[in-house]
């Protein structure tokens, strides 16, 4: 037979009823119910298993959100420690001037820059000269340790800031050598020191540096022998080291002026005081007041013209301050 007979009965009085079905359909439906039942069973695992894969990738994402705090963290302390290397050499660099030992000069300017001592900031340049890696984006920079740039891979900036760290360390290294070799050497130079200028010899602003500038008198283009601070008038002018009043009075163009011999061939001239509180023959130590600032001689406002010498010859002031 190709069909099924169904027979319903509800109560004894119901008429008996009598349904055929075909039994190709009966296999089909139990061929769809079984493949249905497949599908469920599936899409069920498919459902626990992305579940499962969600649950793991926010733990991969806060994992990984933690790694970029920790690497930005880990790249800012490098930072910092460069930083206090350049300072560090930098502030050897001076050292090395003022006990005239071997050193290099700075470079001068025209930058309005505030002056108040203690917040004098400090030049230069330290880092590597060439990349760490230069499969990283970002890595080439010169003159600081490179840092990896936003596109970077977490992986890439951990290599690149491994190796910076490294390069750190064996900077530091080199940097303890020095020092120590630059104490040994100023074990003997204390009186040298002593007469050292080395101290901002008035507060305010320096609004002319060292070098080639444009006259504000001409117009034109001329080498500036000094530092020109600008500040109150009335401001105290002090000795930036020990040494003894070679000149005091009025000096051209320079009006009321300065001169202090420090020995060792180093001497300083202060231009354009309101007053002056010393005479020639007076000695001074550091930090003595010898005049006031002024306007006098050929001035566009009051201001202090530093100037440092050495052996005759002019030199950037600012290679002679540390605080």
């Amino acid at each position: 037979m190709d069909t099924f007979s169904l027979i319903v009965v509800s109560d004894e009085t119901a008429p008996v009823r009598r349904f055929e079905i075909r039994k190709d359909l009966v296999r089909r439906s139990a061929w769809a119910a079984g493949i249905a039942a497949v599908l469920l069973v599936g899409l069920f695992i498919d459902y626990v298993r992305v579940r499962v894969d969600n649950r793991e990738l926010d733990g991969l994402r806060a994992e990984t959100i933690e790694r970029r705090e920790q690497v930005a963290e880990f790249q800012t302390k490098l930072q910092t420690v460069d930083e206090r290397l350049t300072q560090l050499q930098e502030f050897e660099r001076k050292v090395r001037i003022i006990a005239n030992l071997p050193g290099s000069a700075g470079a001068g300017g025209t930058e309005v820059t505030a002056v108040n001592p203690g917040d004098a900031a400090l030049a230069g340049e330290g880092g590597l000269e060439e990349p760490l890696d230069p499969e990283v984006p970002g890595a080439g920079a010169p003159g600081r340790i490179p840092l990896p740039a936003e596109e970077a891979s977490v992986e890439q900036k951990v290599s690149l800031l491994g190796k910076a760290a490294v390069y750190l360390g064996e900077v530091a290294e080199g940097q303890e050598l020095r020092l120590d070799e630059l104490v040994k050497s100023l074990e003997d130079k204390r009186d040298y020191l002593a007469s050292s200028p080395s101290i901002w010899p008035a507060k305010g602003w320096l609004t002319s540096r060292y070098g080639n500038r444009i006259s504000p008198f001409t117009g034109r283009r001329q080498f500036h022998a000094g530092l020109d601070i600008a500040g109150a008038r009335g401001t105290d002018v002090i000795a930036p080291a020990r040494g003894k009043i070679v000149f005091s009075g009025k000096r051209g163009p320079m009006g009321n002026s300065i001169i202090i011999d420090h020995g060792y061939g180093v001497r300083t001239q202060y231009g354009h005081a309101e007053e002056l509180f010393v005479k020639k023959g007076a000695k001074v130590e550091r930090g003595d007041k010898i005049a006031s600032l002024g306007s006098t001689g050929r001035s566009t406002g009051p201001h202090l013209h530093y100037v440092v010498e050495v052996d005759g010859k002019t030199r950037n002031p600012l290679d002679y301050i540390f605080d």
